[in-house]
């Protein structure tokens, strides 16, 4: 898995209007230029935002992402409730949980 682009792309649409100009006029070939797995791809195409939780994406970051997709804060509060309810545990980074190691 490669969090760190997933989170690197979410940063980047926050600060640079080129990366958000992209997102809105080229989604597939701005993804391109990430070394992202078949299962991040579709996750932030969908957008799967409980997926892209479980992944262990920073909610800081996260928050961001779901709101430029569209998401309400409550929505996107049950949409990682459904991401471990679906998935699973948090995979890794900051919202893993001790027992699960």
């Amino acid at each position: 898995m490669s969090l760190y682009n997933v989170q690197k792309l979410m940063f980047q649409l926050n600060r640079d209007p080129a990366i958000r100009k992209r997102f809105d006029e080229e989604f597939d070939s701005l993804l391109d230029d990430y070394d992202l797995t078949e299962e991040e791809q579709i996750a932030l195409r969908d957008p799967d935002i409980g997926l892209l939780y479980v992944m262990g994406v920073n909610g800081q970051i996260l928050m961001h992402y779901a709101a430029l997709r569209g998401f309400e804060w409550t929505a996107y509060i049950e949409a990682m409730r459904e991401g471990e309810r679906k998935y699973g545990a948090v995979r890794t980074g900051l919202y893993t949980r001790a027992a699960s190691r």
